[in-house]
């Protein structure tokens, strides 16, 4: 009965925690966005951008991560005793990684904006959000199918994933594009 709790404890933050890196990108993109308006506006912008950045880092996406990588090992424990992961398990653990290696990447970022360093452009950002999208998919594909999908097929409709979604990025860009220019 334990396990069933803890597992939906495990599901609630994983939800919060991808909240929190979507939402967070789209903060980013906003805020470098606001730091090429004029001024007053640029500085009302930034700084209110930054407020809710820090509140969402801090207040929602950390915790949440944490939470997630305290319940879902514990899930783990109950359910097999950590006994050696099946192949999809496996490869789960392998994105999860990923995923904790792109909430750190996240980090940077927020870190450098925080400093007032805009490395990236609203298109890079906008990109670079995309990934925890594929995260998500792979994962839960994982988690939901396990031992029913093959590695080639899993890997093939990521693939088209991808490209379906780095040319959407591409046409979203082209009117926006047009949009500015017509403006």
């Amino acid at each position: 009965m334990l396990y069933f709790y803890i597992k939906a404890l495990h599901i609630i933050f994983i939800v919060t925690w991808f909240s929190g890196m979507f939402y967070i990108v789209r903060l980013f993109i906003y805020q470098t966005e606001a730091n090429e308006k004029p001024e007053p506006e640029k500085t009302i912008l930034t700084n209110q951008f930054a407020i809710m950045i820090r509140r969402l880092w801090f207040g929602i996406t950390w915790p949440s991560a944490v939470f997630t990588l305290i319940f879902g090992p514990w899930m783990w424990y109950l359910f097999s005793g950590f006994h050696h992961p099946d192949g999809w398990l496996a490869i789960k653990l392998c994105f999860v990684v990923g995923l904790y290696a792109y909430h750190l990447s996240l980090h940077s970022i927020y870190k450098k904006l925080a400093a007032g360093v805009y490395k990236y452009s609203s298109t890079q950002l906008r990109i670079w959000n995309e990934v925890a999208t594929i995260f998500l998919i792979a994962i839960v594909m994982l988690a939901v199918v396990k031992n029913g999908m093959s590695l080639v097929w899993g890997l093939g409709g990521l693939m088209l994933f991808v490209i379906v979604l780095m040319s959407a990025i591409k046409i979203y860009k082209l009117i926006r594009s047009k949009d500015e220019k017509s403006s």
